[in-house]
């Protein structure tokens, strides 16, 4: 059985025991956090309407936080001495889910 969920305004597909990176939840390590399922697909069934996915939960567990990769930018304006330069790095969480249950 997976799930695709949606969080962070992204949707990432997962499977029970997984480990995957979302983007910062506020949440301390050890917590329990629930994410929407879009599509949930069990064996021959596939659940996609809003009706049956009311009865799907995805619960995963926070298990450390990370730092994505550096991005460098710089922004120049010919003839006006208008030069900057940015940078950033996106923080993660790093969540393993636990269980995708189906009641019913």
């Amino acid at each position: 059985m997976y799930a695709v969920i949606r969080s962070g305004g992204k949707q990432e597909r997962v499977e029970e025991g997984q480990t995957l990176r979302v983007e910062r939840l506020g949440q301390p390590i050890g917590a329990e956090v629930q994410f929407e399922p879009v599509l949930v697909v069990d064996g021959e069934t596939v659940l996609a309407t809003p009706e049956a996915l009311g009865a799907v939960t995805v619960v995963g567990r926070v298990v450390g936080e990370a730092l994505g990769p550096k991005i460098r930018g710089f922004t120049y304006k010919s003839k006006a001495n208008e030069r900057r330069r940015w940078g950033h790095r996106q923080h993660y969480s790093a969540v393993e889910v636990t269980s995708i249950t189906r009641a019913g």
